[in-house]
């Protein structure tokens, strides 16, 4: 523990899709550089196939974000509105809400400097689909999208590996098929855009 927080972790996929119209340049600059249209709009999709927080089960929950965020994403000032799966009772609610704002620690902990506004976070049907290079996250009528792999040479997809983002060293570059955000005053399309796909291995609170 640290500081007396539990211990947490959680394995699965992270899915993206921002409005920079060229891959996004934060993963390679790690948040310095300035994302192509100048600020960034982005929603998460993380699925997780194994996880828990202080002994409570996270495994089989989706958790689902939306980030409106001003300028560089290393230079903070974030709002972010949370969506955790209507499935996790209360303790994974909580536990779940605690990781996602940073406040465990670990992998996450640095959204207690970026996020600046918790803009909302709300119980709702987060569904994650996985359909061979296509993977789509639909909230309600919320957010409805749909990225696909960027296919590379040997049929794989275009990967870029042993980075140090804070989210996995390998991602895997996407494109928005379908996209739509439309919540929190907030009427995004990403159809076209930049999008990623990141196995993730995260722990905490050290």
């Amino acid at each position: 523990m640290l500081d007396g927080l539990p211990e947490w972790h959680i394995k699965g996929e992270l899915i993206l899709n921002c409005n920079c119209t060229v891959f996004c340049p934060c993963v390679v600059s790690l948040g310095a550089h300035k994302p192509t249209e100048g600020e960034c709009h982005a929603w998460i999709g993380v699925s997780i196939d194994e996880g828990s927080y202080n002994g409570e089960d996270l495994s089989g929950l989706n958790m689902g974000l939306l980030l409106d965020i001003p300028g560089r994403m290393g230079e903070g000032n974030w709002k972010v509105a949370a969506y955790v799966d209507e499935r996790a009772n209360d303790a994974a609610h909580d536990a779940l809400l605690q990781i996602f704002s940073g406040q465990a620690k670990g992998t996450t902990g640095l959204f207690t400097m970026l996020v600046s506004e918790m803009i909302g976070h709300e119980r709702a049907p987060v569904v994650i689909e996985k359909e061979g290079r296509k993977r789509r996250l639909m909230i309600g009528r919320k957010i409805q999208g749909e990225i696909e792999e960027v296919v590379g040479a040997d049929g794989g997809p275009v990967m870029i590996s042993n980075s140090q983002y804070w989210m996995g060293p390998d991602i895997a570059v996407a494109q928005g098929t379908k996209s739509r955000v439309r919540d929190y005053g907030r009427v995004w399309d990403f159809g076209g855009k930049s999008a990623e796909i990141v196995k993730v291995n995260w722990s905490g609170p050290n």
